[in-house]
Order: structure tokens, then C-alpha cells, then sequence
């Protein structure tokens, strides 16, 4: 893609190369790069910013060089919050795992709520030439009547007008985890994907300049323990982001009051941290966490699904952020290509291969990450897991390269035994 492209040829108000629905980290990025690329962009948003998102709000290695590469400065006096590493709690043990030192990407991770973050990344796709409108609401698809193929959305507005219909050539699911517009079109979550569920808070603390993440690996319900991790992450303004995230391989799944949880693991804190409901200032939230591609084919009918519309977390360790820019910018690349073929057939090949790519990028490390959240679903693995690896400080900085899918292309042999566990993992598209 060129940096600086040509202007697209202006079109009708309601017509675009392209339309991207949800304006969060992956349809912000996925318009960002085909607004940069010269096509026309249309962006609809069904919230206004600033706008809030339920999230850990911590952002690994991997998400800060995605940022990096649209532009977006990430020093400190941006607003930014830098760390150093990974706190992992558990076992009655304590280890810090800074970020592994890689040419693949930056060695420190960020923290920036999704109020800032999500309105960051849309006026930079914004400043790229897309066309963001905000406060407009996608009821459903418009449909080829002869093909069945999408070719635009119909969308109302906040302040309650008629509805509206926009057209073009290829539209974009990135509607996060409900994604309605691919439910209109067929599209359903996988029930043989994991699927977790994570809420969170905000807490006046001291220990909001912890230049660590902290991940607490003990979760216990009475005496069950649970498949999942609480966290701590400070933001650097007073608060912390204090939450916990639960996955769908425990029987204990959908019968837990999250919310209680929260509030008794958080009892066991020490006093001096201010856990309590006196210093909370924010309600707590949940979200649901769409993995390892529970929403497929990820292309159907001109419908390209990016982000967490199309199941794209990270099994292992929850994050969303980072594959939903990664993801974006694929698809971008995927469009471009394709928009610049002269014939429909040549366009569609194109389109068509956007799955293939994807499972290419993520295929393999998402089929151990399946394996994963099975396992220690089991609370005996679980609890033997934590309890021997938590002694053996080499094995959980390979664990820290896994779980965050940190490796170069030829590195260590932590590296190499990652990379090859990933491409020898069975992997049906």
C-alpha cells in the first residue's frame, strides 16, 4: 500500500468503494488502510465518540507495533502508559516476565483506556481520507435480489430520522462480538469455538503507576478453580483497571455471578491497594470474548468479517486488540488488491482467498489455543499447571512467548519451538 495515495474521485454521499461497519480497533484500522490506499471509505460508527468499551485497557508488544505502524505516536506525553513485562501471580509464588527482547516487535507494552484508544484509531483513519459518520446505527443488509450478494447497509440515525440506505462494492463486518450485520446475513457464532466472558472495574489506587501488567492465575470459586485469570493493570491517572476473565470449557461457565467474584477475589487484596467499593468509580462491566475464529467463513456473499465480528481473540490469553488491527490491515490489503481487478470474476478470486490469509496469519497458533482452553478447563490440570510451572522461571518466560504469540520468524529455540508447534497444529479452514 502507498503512504501517500491519490485522492479516490468523489462520489454520492451514500455510495463508497467500501463501507466498514464499527468504527472500533478493526474497522478504524481496516479504513485507515484502504483510505491510504486511495479508495473511497465509508466508516459508520453507532456510537459517538469519546465512547466506552468494556476491555483490560493493557496493551501487549504485539498491539503497540500495530499502532506503530499506522502512525499513531505512542510516547508518554501522548497519554500513553508504558510497562515493562508481565506479573504473574499464582501458587502462592510471584514472577516478573519482562517483554522478550525481538526484532518482530517493540520490547514494551502500553496501557490507554478505550474511551482514548478507540477515538484515537477512528480519527486516524479519518485523517487518511475515510468518511466517519457517527451516531448511525446499521439495521441490515441491502441484497442483490438475483445473487443474494450484500452491496450496501441500511442504517438510521441517532436523532431518529428515516432510514438510509449506502451502497458499495464490498462492506466490512467489524460490529464486535453481536456482529448483526453478519447474523442478517447467515453468518453464526461456532459452537465449537471458545468463547469467554470478561468484567471489569476501576478502582482509586496507589498502585496505579505499576509499570508491570499483573495477571493473577488463581481464581477460585469456593473450592472450585477456575479456567480463567484476574488482573491489575494501572493506568497511570490515580486508577487501576482491576478485572477478571472466565472461559467457556468449565462447567462453571454461565453459573458464576461474575460480579460477586470479582468482589470476593478483591476482598483477599491487601487493605493499602483500595479494592474496595468506596474507591470503585466506575460500574462494573462485562463483555463477551470472541476466539480462535468462532464466526466463519470469515467471507460470504461480498461480506468480509474483521476483528472480533469474526471470533478473532486470542485463545490463550484474551487479547483482542491486537489481532483486530492485524486483521484489519490483511483485509485491507486483501480489498485493494482485489477493487483493482478489472473484471467481477478476478475480483471475487481475490476476495475469496481473504480466509485463506487469514488462516495463514493465525491458523495454526489458534488450533493449539483450542487445545489449550480444553485443557485446563480440567481444574486438576489447571491447578497442577500453575502449581509446577510457576517454580521454573525459563519455562514460564517460553509460556509468556506463547500465550502472547511473541516470536521472531528465526529466533531462540523458544522462538523455533513455538513457531513449529503452531505450523505442525491440525488446522481445518
Amino acid at each position: 500500500m502507498t503512504e501517500h495515495a491519490p485522492p479516490a474521485p468523489k462520489q454520492p454521499a451514500d455510495e463508497a468503494d467500501v463501507i466498514v461497519v464499527g468504527a472500533g480497533p478493526a474497522g478504524a484500522t481496516t479504513a485507515f488502510y484502504l483510505a491510504q490506499s486511495g479508495l473511497d471509505v465509508l466508516l459508520l460508527e453507532k456510537s459517538r465518540f469519546p465512547r466506552e468499551k468494556v476491555c483490560g485497557d493493557g496493551l501487549t508488544p504485539r498491539a503497540v507495533k500495530t499502532l506503530v505502524n499506522m502512525g499513531i505516536s505512542v510516547s508518554e506525553r501522548d497519554g500513553w502508559v508504558r510497562n515493562k513485562g508481565l506479573r504473574v501471580i499464582g501458587a502462592g509464588k510471584r514472577l516478573e516476565l519482562p517483554w522478550p527482547e525481538l526484532a518482530s516487535y517493540p520490547g514494551y507494552g502500553l496501557v490507554r483506556t478505550r474511551h482514548d484508544l478507540d477515538e484515537t484509531l477512528a480519527r486516524r483513519a479519518q485523517q487518511a481520507g475515510a468518511r466517519l459518520l457517527e451516531g448511525v446505527t446499521v439495521t441490515g443488509p441491502v441484497l442483490d435480489e438475483r445473487t443474494g450478494r450484500i452491496t450496501g447497509v441500511v442504517a438510521k440515525a441517532a436523532d431518529g430520522g428515516e432510514d438510509r440506505s449506502y451502497r458499495a462494492r464490498v462492506v466490512v463486518a467489524a460490529d464486535g462480538n453481536s456482529s448483526r450485520l453478519s447474523v442478517a446475513m447467515g453468518l453464526r457464532k461456532r459452537d465449537d469455538r471458545p468463547l469467554g466472558v470478561a468484567v471489569r472495574t476501576y478502582y482509586t489506587t496507589p498502585r496505579h503507576d505499576d509499570d508491570y501488567l499483573e495477571s493473577w492465575l488463581d481464581l477460585w470459586d469456593g473450592d472450585r478453580l477456575l479456567p480463567g485469570y484476574g488482573w491489575i493493570f494501572g493506568m497511570g491517572d490515580g486508577t487501576s483497571n482491576v478485572g477478571l476473565g472466565l472461559l467457556n470449557t468449565s462447567a462453571a461457565f454461565g453459573h458464576t455471578d461474575y460480579h460477586a467474584l470479582l468482589r470476593k477475589w478483591l476482598e483477599g487484596m491487601p487493605a493499602e491497594w483500595g479494592f474496595t467499593e468506596e474507591n470503585r468509580t466506575q460500574p462494573i462491566r462485562g463483555a463477551a470474548l470472541p476466539m480462535g475464529f468462532n464466526r466463519t467463513p470469515h467471507y460470504h456473499q461480498g461480506l468480509l468479517l474483521v476483528g472480533d465480528a469474526g471470533g478473532m481473540v486470542n485463545p490463550f490469553n484474551g487479547e483482542g486488540i491486537a489481532y483486530a488491527m492485524e486483521s484489519g490491515e490483511i483485509l485491507a490489503r486483501t480489498i485493494v488488491q482485489a477493487l483493482a481487478r478489472s473484471r467481477r470474476a478476478e475480483t471475487e478470486r481475490v476476495l475469496a482467498g481473504y480466509p485463506h490469509a487469514l488462516n495463514q496469519a493465525y491458523g495454526g497458533y489458534y488450533a493449539l489455543g483450542r487445545t489449550f482452553v480444553k485443557l485446563i478447563g480440567k481444574p486438576t490440570l489447571m491447578r497442577f499447571a500453575t502449581k509446577h510451572s510457576m517454580g521454573r522461571p525459563a519455562l514460564m518466560r517460553f509460556a509468556l512467548k506463547l500465550l502472547a504469540n511473541l516470536t521472531d520468524p528465526r529466533g531462540d529455540a523458544s522462538d523455533r519451538l513455538v513457531n513449529g508447534l503452531s505450523r505442525l497444529a491440525p488446522n481445518p479452514e
